[in-house]
């Protein structure tokens, strides 16, 4: 049988409704109360108790079925190869836009999966550590392109996942300050031997580079299993604004903020800064980079204009 693209849709995702997905999972007790949730959350996102049974409940399920799988095989070839059963986390990576909502993403399903009835360690990592110092970026005329695939020391990266597939433990990760928008000298994150690893970041799903010696490793080679948050551009845009007025009377406030030069802008500045930002940086890092990047994840999290998940994509195969 031919298969013709005008007859046959080559669709490698299963699309559920809200509906549809929420049914997925058994309804048992959230391991979650409201405060806990308000702390796990982004600024502007409005993901409440509902949204995570409807949503992040099956999520959960899901995910606990990948990693049962890889353990079984795991055991299997190791068995087959008569090696020892060396310990090796299960890594998820959470991707999708600036303001997007991938932040809360990760940070629910961390607390969601450390309360599994077999409560394994997790622990989250943000490509932000990895991001090159500022002095570097500005060295390099690299500022205005913060978040691009070129504004990461992709080396590291990829030599952190490398000894996190080979077992390493403990590994230390550089951390970075939201506040002063920059890596900490000399702080980092030690991660130590944990059984689930999710790394969050905007470009995390950037397939292989090829040089002039061949293919190059990329970060999601080390992916067990990926999530994309998605949304419309244009709702991403509006939701980037509004966080960015929010955070004038926070974030922005602190003398030692990057950010603070915009503390004091009237509310039509600020939006017009945002907007500027947006279309200036975030936007085109979206559809050049980011955007492309989707089709990679094993589950895409799509996102009506209330912030809120109305659709799940997940992959067939």
């Amino acid at each position: 049988m031919t298969l013709t693209p005008a007859t046959t849709p080559l669709d490698p995702f299963l699309h559920l409704t809200r509906q549809q997905w929420d049914s997925l999972a058994p309804s048992t007790p959230l391991p979650l109360r409201d405060d806990e949730l308000e702390s796990l959350k982004s600024l502007g996102d409005p993901i409440d108790l509902e949204e995570v049974d409807a949503v992040y409940r099956p999520l959960s399920a899901l995910i606990q079925l990948h990693v049962e799988a890889a353990l079984r095989r795991h055991i299997r070839v190791t068995d087959f190869v008569k090696t020892e059963r060396e310990h090796t986390p299960f890594v998820i990576a959470v991707a999708g836009s600036v303001a997007v909502g991938k932040s809360s993403t990760a940070r629910l399903l961390q607390v969601l999966l450390e309360r599994w009835p077999t409560t394994p360690k997790v622990e989250l990592v943000t490509t932000d550590g990895f991001l090159l110092p500022n002095a570097v970026l500005e060295e390099q005329g690299l500022m205005r392109r913060k978040g691009f695939p070129e504004s990461y020391d992709r080396g590291a990266l990829i030599r952190f996942m490398q000894a996190i597939k080979a077992g390493y433990s403990p590994i230390d990760v550089p951390l970075y300050d939201h506040v002063t928008y920059d890596i900490v000298p000399g702080a980092t994150q030690t991660v130590d031997r944990c059984d689930i690893l999710i790394v969050e970041g905007l470009n995390v799903l950037q397939p292989p580079r090829i040089s002039g010696s061949g293919q190059l490793a990329a970060v999601s080679d080390y992916f067990d299993m990926s999530i994309y948050v998605d949304a419309d551009s244009a709702d991403i845009r509006d939701w980037y604004i509004k966080r960015f007025i929010n955070l004038q009377s926070t974030a922005f406030t602190n003398p030692l903020s990057y950010f603070n030069r915009y503390a004091d802008l009237s509310e039509s500045e600020a939006r017009a800064t945002a907007d500027s930002i947006w279309r200036d940086v975030n936007e085109p890092n979206l559809i050049d980079n980011i955007k492309p990047t989707r089709s990679r994840a094993t589950v895409i999290l799509r996102k009506g204009h209330d912030h809120r998940m109305k659709s799940v994509y997940l992959r067939k195969g």
